[in-house]
């Protein structure tokens, strides 16, 4: 199964230490997606952020070299909502307004549950 990334999502190993591919697998995700435009937000945590969200971008964009790249770009919720739309994947994020509007959209969305496992809405 499918499944995007959002930037939260990637940072998840470094701000809770745990690993989401080993998690991914485990609930059933063999294709990991990125889209650029989280790369970009990335790139600009990595500028602008400082201490542990400066050291979690940096994680993030390592760990998004073991995702398939998608070359779009915009508002990174956006295109993330669309592309999972098309793409008919799901999408792991953090962010609680994302997945109230992914989850409205019929989108299944992968979470951080209790700090320590990912799960499925």
């Amino acid at each position: 199964m499918k499944v995007i990334i959002d930037t939260n999502g990637l940072m998840i190993p470094a701000q809770f230490n745990v690993d989401i591919f080993d998690e991914l697998i485990r609930i059933g995700y063999d294709d990991f997606i990125v889209p650029k435009a989280v790369i970009e937000e990335l790139e600009i945590l990595n500028k602008k952020a400082k201490g542990t969200d400066r050291t979690a971008a940096k994680i993030a964009k390592s760990l998004s070299g073991r995702c398939r790249l998608v070359d779009i770009t915009g508002n990174a919720d956006d295109v993330i909502e669309e592309l999972a739309f098309e793409m008919d994947a799901d999408v792991l994020t953090n962010d609680i307004e994302l997945k109230k509007k992914l989850i409205s959209r019929g989108i299944r969305v992968v979470y951080l549950r209790q700090k320590n496992c990912l799960a499925t809405t």
